[in-house]
């Protein structure tokens, strides 16, 4: 079966997170993602080599699966006349350069329109398009604290925390994804493609629904709450004999379930502790008394009795924990790729299931440059063409591919 996106030529121009994450979850749904590398160097992640895998850089190798890689000075009339002709059958097109850097180009949305009536342009930026922040430049980091996140994350009293993932850039990379297939759709309908714009902080504010209808409800700016939830009791992480658990008692009859559990019945007539709403105003004092009757049992003992009770709970795993689990093994979350140079890859599979087209992890990162010639050969490009672009620098290949009177080294 070949995946949903099928057919689809997506143009990346986009690097480093935000944008290869679009790239990547279109190429793991059949897209085919062609990933212009800007010469030289490449995707700055490439640089990013601590920790690597044989020599590779992880972060590139987790962004960069499914896609093939043309290395292209962008600056140069022959790199440029490259990309145009790459944009001119395109489907759809992601970048993430600072506003106008493209436009300055000659790659901005009015010139690729005009090239491509019916591309689907998909912009990720720092602060969007329009309004008075649009001229600035984005990172995930940055996002987090202007939108709020970093406000309401981490225990009370204590500094500013960041999420632990980078939630800004990865949530960027899922919106521009879903606007980009629904402007396909779109245009399947009228034929008239669109500009997709979003952007790292829309992506961070998004994650504040809640504390933003009860900042909208009440004035009052929420803060930090550790692991507890904002709206139910309990519901957070507690100590056990011998590491944590998460509990949730978002509703009365798990609450109910849950002291019987404990062995502590009478908790649930006790008056600090009634409702949801007596719990909600006596948190400290309701975390106090369950942690205390939860460190007397191990964390697996604890979750067998929840589990066969059915009151939500679940182990807090550490990330090699998490990837080894049977459950993230049968939906196919870790799975396996085979690289010509560094042998069989781990990587994170595809979090979408289909059941009539299926999606899938069909080859690695590639190597900056890999597929050079096969893309120029693809679009119309001679062999006499072809090397005369590499000749001038205004394409490169791998080190490993270039003839030895031409190393991609001589075009840095």
């Amino acid at each position: 079966m070949s995946g949903p996106l099928s057919g689809l030529k997506v143009v990346e121009l986009a690097q480093i997170m935000a944008g290869p994450t679009c790239g990547m979850l279109l190429a793991d749904m059949g897209a085919e993602v062609i990933k212009v590398e800007k010469m030289p160097g490449g995707d700055d992640t490439r640089t990013w080599n601590e920790p690597s895998i044989a020599g590779e850089s992880a972060a590139f190798i987790a962004m960069n699966r499914n896609k093939r890689s043309i290395a292209v000075d962008l600056k140069s009339a022959g790199g440029k006349a490259v990309v145009r002709r790459l944009l001119a059958d395109a489907d759809v097109v992601t970048e993430n350069f600072r506003q106008g850097a493209l436009d300055r180009l000659g790659f901005g949305y009015p010139q690729v329109r005009e090239l491509n009536p019916a591309i689907v342009y998909c912009s990720i930026s720092g602060y969007g398009r329009t309004g008075p922040y649009s001229g600035k430049g984005g990172f995930d980091l940055i996002a987090q604290g202007f939108a709020g996140l970093m406000s309401i994350t981490g225990e009370p009293g204590g500094a500013p925390v960041k999420s632990g993932s980078p939630i800004a850039d990865i949530n960027a990379g899922i919106l521009a994804a879903l606007g980009i297939v629904s402007a396909y759709i779109h245009r399947l309908k009228t034929g008239r493609g669109q500009l997709v714009d979003t952007s790292l902080m829309e992506a961070a504010v998004q994650q504040t629904y809640w504390q933003a209808a009860m900042f909208f409800a009440t004035g009052v700016s929420a803060g930090p709450t550790g692991s507890a939830h904002l709206l139910t009791a309990p519901y957070q992480a507690f100590p056990t004999r011998d590491g944590w658990l998460n509990l949730g008692g978002a509703n009365q009859s798990n609450w109910q379930r849950i002291t019987r559990i404990v062995g502590a019945p009478s908790l649930a007539d006790d008056p600090r502790f009634v409702t949801n709403a007596d719990r909600m105003r006596n948190v400290p004092a309701l975390a106090a008394e369950l942690g205390a009757l939860l460190r007397v049992r191990t964390t697996a003992e604890w979750l067998a009795a929840f589990d066969a009770a059915g009151v939500p709970a679940g182990p807090i795993n550490r990330i090699g924990d998490a990837l080894g689990d049977p459950q993230m093994l049968a939906r196919e979350m870790v799975v396996e790729v085979e690289h010509p140079h560094t042998g069989r890859q781990r990587v994170l599979g595809c979090p979408i299931k289909f059941s009539e087209t299926a999606s899938r992890v069909r080859g690695p990162a590639p190597r900056f440059g890999e597929h050079t010639r096969e893309i120029l050969a693809e679009h119309g490009y001679g062999s006499e063409d072809i090397e005369r672009l590499i000749a001038d620098c205004a394409v490169g290949l791998p080190s490993a591919d270039a003839v030895a009177a031409e190393p991609v080294e001589a075009c840095a």
